[in-house]
């Protein structure tokens, strides 16, 4: 008889054992994709009045916001597993907070010359750029009832019919 093996597979969930230790790891996130730089002082066409203007060297370039990324840094192993964590984890209002604050990134790129990429992340993030014609659950019927007041004398059809 074949003997079956049980294999459990982690999805290794971080141990956040404080809120304020993974609030301060999501702000260790935003600061790390703001990336590193230094100054410089580069020679450049001087005038004889002016000094050359320190110049900003990157060690490490900018990187985008991304869920995944925020995801990686915190330690996750997967995505499934920050969205589990995410859905029902201890401090799932911290990652909420965290993916909010992605996703308004994104928002703000909408306003920039070409915004392809920006909408495709904020629809795989749910956004809906249509109702599909399906209302909010409220399927009433409306009836507006428009009644003509007429005021005033009536308009004349020609100048003829008007008396100064």
């Amino acid at each position: 008889m074949p003997i079956g093996i049980l294999i459990i597979i982690n999805m290794h969930l971080p141990d956040f054992t404080a809120a304020g230790e993974l609030a301060a790891r999501i702000d260790a996130y935003f600061n790390y994709i703001e990336g590193e730089f230094h100054f410089e002082k580069k020679p450049a066409k001087e005038t004889k009045n002016e000094a050359s203007a320190p110049q900003k060297v990157w060690d490490r370039e900018p990187e985008p916001a991304t869920i995944a990324g925020m995801a990686f840094f915190l330690g996750f192993n997967s995505r499934q597993a920050f969205d589990d964590y995410e859905g029902n984890g201890k401090f799932a209002h911290f990652l909420k907070r965290g993916s909010l604050r992605i996703e308004a990134m994104y928002e703000k790129k909408l306003h920039q010359q070409s915004a392809t990429g920006a909408i495709f992340a904020l629809k795989s993030m749910g956004w809906n750029e249509k109702n599909d014609g399906k209302s909010d659950g409220d399927d009433v019927l409306r009836t507006l009832k428009i009644e003509i007041v007429e005021t005033g004398p009536k308009p004349a059809n020609s100048e003829k019919e008007v008396v100064l």
